[in-house]
């Protein structure tokens, strides 16, 4: 009877715990689960374009071309993807938007390398919408004018950066948790077309305590091995902290919150630290492995005095890639911390919180047009750090640094449920829609893309020239004159566009090829409670608020908690803004800017309804029609490197203005040297630098301290005329108070073009100095 009962005993264990897993197995593969892992990889990679002759992308000044770097730029990604079902990918770029044919040509890669794992439907591109970094890789000719055409260089280097980052966060792809916060943000933005936020429906601007979202919506990436990896967040102000004159590439706001984010990551995994101390400085600190040997000032400056500048030499293709100072500190075998501050519904948000003044008379500018005595040109928008471009861009970039860190030590809500994804093309020339009316519903459509004569007056961050003002909704007869001559709208077109007065027609332009996007990508990746609302454009604030408020009222249906939903702007292409129809009505920048008409938002409107609705029901939806693959037609006009050249007697490398002989600098100073350099073209030194900070330890090892991804060093670059072959570089570094005291010095790496074609990569050094 004993062993009877022992043997059955074993075997009714044995049949629960079978019976354990089969109901464990099932619950978490149903559509009702409850998933609490997920796997999750992350990746990063050097996107930084052409950093000499090539237009900036963003305020469209043909006067605003490259000739540096402030900070490096990235493209960071992460994966989420069940272990038996559907993944997402979402890139965020330090660029100015998304361009469809680089969406094209990196899904055509990943297709090439795993097939249809990853396609249109699960990837969404996006960009954080600097106005630093270099143009030319967009389609369509409105937006590849400045840059005298389409420019290869932008365009291989984004599509490399994309795919390699991908292929990071798909090779360190592991099981993990993912955990969603939210906090506000109070003085990051302001609303730089007040009068037309106030425009819409006062009932519908009282359920808002401000005319711009304060709201930063935060992810937290937790691997199961390593632990937190990653954040990406989603907060709305412009990428407008440095300005239309700015030579330099930068991330700007948003691109110098996600490396103080990554430094602060790696400072706290050697040293406990706050997020005040790390940026007490002002410039915040990074971490380092330089240490001080605690020598006298007499010392150091002797040991000094040992290292003179030596002439330019030769140097190593990799020779900057293996002197990065974040290289050197990763530990191996062990993922990266990956931080991205991408973008939201910023259409309307300018970070230049101080106000707009005219510069002129100081005072503030005319409330309804943005003008200073009637000219668009004199008003400007002012940072909090006015009149340093680069402070207000630090100042922007700490803000929202300091509420991501907070958000992600305090995030606790954990992301569950299914991954999934809804994708169509909609071509929003000619959509119908259906939009309320007493009584029913009436059918409008949208119309073929035009921009108004306000687009031509810019923005308190950016003023256009000429007589044009915002708020324009009758044209000028001067202005529809040269129009003509390029196309004149007919009466459908005007009609159907109205109020805006037509300044350029450009959906019905189409030599020497398609002027405008037609058809245009929407999306909706899901996480669980979070949706992410892929659109291309910039959308309002209060058009934002109402794409939101309309996808969350559908998806809420099918699930009983909360559904947190994000917008992504300017995401998979680019095709302008998105305005309420009362912000329409009043044609400042953003609506003369809103390309398809009056009824553009309702259309996007019920077109990811549609979306939302598949999702909940399960259902697929149509693909809708291929917008155009244009690579082959586009144009270039930007003259390549013929040659470069230095004096007789002086290599490539050589200084040509060196630190003072032995030179003692203090912790805040700027210390400046000049090099003969090459044009930055010849080489963008992808995942390298061209400027470098280095620390002596001990008596003659040097250590990479700081290189182009640091705030506090800036590399210029500069030739005395357009055609010289001649060039030099300048390198300025503002020295941190955080700085160990001891003896420095600074190098520059770069590439030279012989008349033959050859490259020919070189390096120089200053003289050594002392830092106390």
């Amino acid at each position: 009877m004993e062993l009877f009962s022992l043997v059955h005993f074993n075997i009714l264990r044995a049949c629960v715990g079978s019976w354990f897993w089969i109901a464990l197995f099932l619950l978490l593969h149903s559509g009702k689960g409850v998933y609490s892992k997920y796997l999750i990889g992350l990746g990063s990679y050097d996107i930084t374009g052409p950093a000499a002759d090539v237009n900036m992308m963003g305020y469209a000044n043909t006067g605003q071309i490259a000739a540096g770097v402030h900070l490096r730029l990235r493209a960071r990604t992460f994966i989420v993807a069940e272990p038996q079902g559907k993944r997402v990918v979402f890139v965020n770029l330090d660029a100015c938007m998304a361009s469809q044919l680089v969406t094209i040509k990196v899904l055509e890669r990943l297709k090439a390398r795993y097939g249809d794992l990853y396609n249109e439907k699960n990837v969404a591109i996006s960009g954080i919408h600097t106005h630093a970094g270099p143009g030319g890789y967009l389609q369509y000719v409105v937006y590849i004018v400045t840059s005298l055409g389409f420019v290869r260089q932008s365009f291989d280097v984004l599509v490399d950066g994309i795919e390699k980052s991908i292929i990071e966060a798909h090779e360190n792809l592991s099981p993990g948790s993912i955990f969603v916060n939210k906090g506000e943000i109070l003085d990051a933005g302001v609303n730089r077309s007040p009068s037309g936020y106030l425009n819409n429906p006062a009932a519908e601007r009282s359920k808002y305590k401000y005319d711009v979202d304060k709201e930063m919506t935060l992810l937290k990436f937790v691997d199961d091995q390593w632990g937190p990896v990653g954040s990406f967040n989603w907060f709305a102000t412009h990428g407008t902290s440095m300005s239309r004159t700015n030579p330099l590439i930068s991330g700007d706001n948003k691109g110098a919150a996600a490396r103080f984010m990554e430094d602060w990551f790696e400072q706290r995994r050697v040293e406990s630290i706050s997020t005040d101390e790390f940026v007490s400085e002002g410039i915040p600190r990074r971490v380092s492995n330089i240490i001080s040997d605690h020598s006298e000032h007499h010392e150091l400056l002797e040991l000094a005095a040992s290292f003179q500048s030596p002439p330019g030499k030769p140097a190593t293709r990799t020779s900057s890639v293996a002197r990065r100072v974040r290289a050197a500190l990763r530990q191996p075998n062990k993922p990266a911390f990956v931080s991205a501050f991408c973008q939201s519904n910023c259409g309307d948000v300018s970070p230049n919180v101080v106000g707009a003044f005219c510069i002129d008379s100081g005072l503030p500018c005319d409330f309804n047009h943005s003008t200073c005595g009637g000219k668009n040109e004199l008003c400007y928008g002012r940072g909090p750090g006015y009149p340093d471009e680069f402070e207000s861009t630090r100042i922007i970039g700490e803000r929202q640094f300091k509420t991501a860190v907070d958000l992600f030590n305090k995030a606790s809500e954990t992301l569950k449920g299914k991954v999934d994804y809804r994708h169509a093309y909609i071509d929003f020339s000619k959509l119908e829609v259906k939009i309320p009316k007493q009584g029913g519903y009436e059918v409008v459509k949208t119309c073929p893309a035009a921009m108004g004569f306000g687009f031509a007056a810019g923005t308190t961050d950016g003023p256009g020239a000429f007589d044009f003002k915002q708020g324009d909704d009758q044209g000028n007869p001067f202005w529809k004159l040269v129009r003509n001559l390029l196309k004149t709208p007919g009466k459908e077109q005007v009609d159907c566009q109205h109020p805006k007065p037509i300044l350029l027609d450009t959906g019905e332009m189409k030599e020497p090829y398609d002027w405008a996007p037609s058809i245009l990508p929407i999306q909706i990746l899901r996480i669980g409670q979070l949706a992410i609302l892929s659109v291309p454009g910039e959308f309002t604030t209060m058009a934002g608020r109402r794409l939101r408020d309309a996808v969350k009222t559908v998806l809420s249906a099918g699930n009983n908690g909360e559904i947190h939903v994000v917008i992504a702007g300017l995401t998979n292409t680019y095709s302008q803004y998105v305005t309420t129809f009362e912000e329409y009505e009043v044609q400042r920048y953003e609506g003369a800017s809103t390309l398809y008409g009056p009824h553009t938002l309702s259309g996007y409107i019920q077109e990811f309804k549609k979306l939302a609705s598949a999702l909940v029901h399960n259902q697929e939806v149509e693909p809708g029609p291929q917008p155009p693959d244009l690579l082959n037609k586009q144009i270039s006009l930007l003259t390549p490197v013929v040659m470069d050249a230095t004096p007789p007697g002086v290599n490539f490398g050589d200084v040509s203005t060196d630190v003072p002989q032995n030179a003692t600098f203090k912790r805040g100073d700027l210390v400046k040297v000049v090099f003969w350099s090459a044009c930055p073209r010849n080489d963008l030194m992808t995942e390298g630098t061209f400027s470098l900070v280095e620390f002596l330890q001990g008596k003659d090892t040097w250590v990479p301290a700081y290189d182009d991804d640091d705030f506090c060093l800036r590399f210029r670059w500069s030739r005395p005329s357009k055609f010289s072959t001649r060039s030099q570089a300048t390198m300025e570094w503002r020295i941190p108070k955080s700085a160990t005291p001891g003896v420095y010095r600074i190098k520059h790496f770069g590439a030279s073009k012989s008349l033959f074609g050859s490259i020919h990569h070189f390096k120089g050094s200053s003289s050594a100095f002392v830092v106390a």
